[in-house]
């Protein structure tokens, strides 16, 4: 007898009215609760930018470029998707037009499709949904939700909802369309207001698609009269019309969907049954979220704040959760104090001020502005012994800080800031240097997933617990060898080194001169998750605690 084939489900996302409604929350809820009741979730998200991939675009206008173990740079909703399925993702669960786009023109170029005539509707859809199938392979898993990026009417993402219909035609059983949409409540007439949503249902309707759910976005919960006017006027039913209100925290989003009986609507839609019952785990967290009251402050100094603070929770989103996560498990909240690193070059404000903090953190970071400023802060917290948690650029600059006060490399640097310096003791990778000269940007810095050989007797041995880790990078500029002698002879610990002992990934300093004072290369927010706090943020607040 011939075994019955597994079926795969999809779900696709789909953003109505306007962008921003939180999208990758809400695909990274859906698979939180459908991974809590037993099922194998895969979560993917395609961009519409002809971008290859997220590493060339600015933080500032974009948001961070969250890495991949594989290397790939993507947007900064694979980092929520790692975050609260507590999973690393594919190379294959990120995909933008330009990747497709791409790929297609280049087998195209080699002959690939026997002198077809290339299209875009059959090849790039069919393209897209290759990759679909190609993260179900990889990921093995019962599940695929799929967020498709933008909002609905956008030119750029016209070819995934193309690709999602033609799967819908092939698969109806299997397939299931949700739409995150916004819901005013103008404050002149003080009611929730549902035309818009209306209208963009309609507009998904014009692509031939139907959405089975709507996840109300709101300040307010909708309510049931509002429910029933957007069932009446698009045929979605009303129980399948999903709260979601602002809230303090996003972590409390896949509880109040559960509120809202999202799980039991999209099992029920493809007809099978919870292997498990609760969210334990994540109640658990969000119950410490919540409990925390013992407030920490956190200063973070960084580059990227020129254009305004809404900003800032884009720009270095990994590293504010990551800080969040190590705080509520050790039974604090976290008040975190942005700090604009030229500010102190101007006089704006003063360095002094950092005294008042119980942890700086300085997070990553390119190019020359701001870094005599974020040089001063680090020289004062040394001096200071204010716990310090320096990452990728906040290690560079920490070594030639070091380098110039405590070795006496005078005016020692970055080859990145000052190409002529006399002491570089920091300097492009070899392999990296090619690339440069040829510009050579996007996606070649060393990116990815390199395992390191952790000191024994260090504070990082102490963190970890173990000597071998795994880390994910994102750097052209490393710590010059060459230097090494001469950084530790005055004091500096390098513990934390590649394995084949060419690269130093951690540095820091005995706790007899400072109580934490910890540095690394690659990006440890990358790996920070709600039910997994990074042990080196955890090891900084445990610091900045005793501190308080």
């Amino acid at each position: 007898m011939r075994r019955k084939e597994r079926k795969h489900r999809y779900i696709f996302v789909v953003g109505g009215v306007m962008s921003g409604v939180g999208k990758g929350v809400a695909t990274s809820s859906i698979g939180t609760i459908l991974q809590s009741k037993g099922f194998k979730i895969s979560l993917i998200k395609a961009d519409p930018y002809l971008n290859v991939d997220a590493g060339t675009m600015n933080p500032v206008e974009h948001g961070e470029v969250f890495v991949l173990d594989s290397g790939l740079e993507t947007d900064q909703d694979m980092g929520n998707y790692e975050r609260f399925l507590n999973a690393d993702m594919p190379a294959e669960n990120y995909l933008t037009n330009g990747m497709v786009f791409k790929y297609v023109i280049d087998k195209e170029r080699a002959l690939g499709y026997n002198g077809k005539c290339v299209e875009p509707v059959y090849h790039i859809t069919e393209e897209i949904l290759n990759r679909i199938k190609r993260s179900i392979k990889k990921t093995n898993a019962d599940f695929t939700v799929f967020e498709i990026g933008g909002t609905i009417g956008e030119y750029q993402n016209a070819i995934f909802l193309e690709a999602t219909r033609l799967l819908k035609i092939r698969e109806p059983e299997n397939v299931m369309f949700v739409m995150v949409s916004y819901l005013p409540v103008p404050g002149k007439i003080g009611e929730m207001k549902t035309k818009l949503t209306q209208n963009a249902i309609r507009q998904l309707n014009s692509y031939g698609i139907q959405p089975d759910m709507v996840i109300a976005r709101s300040e307010i919960p909708i309510d049931q009269k509002r429910k029933e006017k957007i069932a009446v006027a698009n045929g979605v039913s009303s129980r399948d019309i999903i709260a979601a209100p602002d809230i303090e925290s996003i972590y409390e989003v896949p509880i109040n969907f559960e509120r809202d009986g999202l799980s039991q609507r999209i099992l029920g839609h493809f007809g099978i049954r919870p292997r498990k019952k609760d969210l334990i785990a994540w109640r658990r967290f969000v119950s410490k979220a919540k409990s925390a009251k013992k407030k920490l402050k956190i200063a973070v100094i960084g580059k990227y704040f020129d254009t305004g603070d809404f900003v800032l929770s884009d720009a270095y989103v990994s590293v504010i959760e990551a800080i969040k996560f190590s705080s509520y498990w050790q039974n604090v909240k976290p008040e975190l104090i942005w700090i604009n690193s030229k500010e102190y070059e101007t006089g704006k404000r003063s360095i002094n001020e950092l005294r008042a903090y119980d942890g700086v953190i300085v997070p990553g970071g390119f190019g020359t502005n701001g870094v005599d400023g974020i040089l001063g802060s680090i020289k004062f917290v040394r001096e200071n012994k204010i716990p310090y948690l320096g990452l990728c650029y906040g290690m560079q600059l920490a070594v030639v800080e070091y380098a110039r006060n405590k070795a006496g490399l005078i005016n020692a640097h970055t080859t990145e800031i000052n190409k002529s310096t006399k002491y570089p003791v920091i300097d492009v990778m070899k392999e990296q240097k090619e690339k440069l000269i040829k510009g050579d940007y996007g996606g070649s810095m060393r990116l990815g997933a390199y395992p390191a050989v952790i000191k024994p007797k260090t504070l990082a041995h102490q963190a970890y617990g173990t000597n071998k880790i795994s880390e994910r990078h994102r750097h052209r500029f490393e710590v010059n060898p060459e230097y090494i002698d001469k950084l530790t002879a005055a004091g500096m610990i390098f513990s934390g080194i590649s394995p084949d002992g060419k690269l130093c990934e951690i540095v820091e300093l005995p706790k007899s001169v400072h109580p934490f004072f910890l540095a690394t290369q690659f990006h440890p927010e990358f790996k920070a998750r709600p039910l997994a706090p990074h042990p080196l943020f955890t090891a900084f607040i445990q610091a900045a605690i005793k501190k308080k």
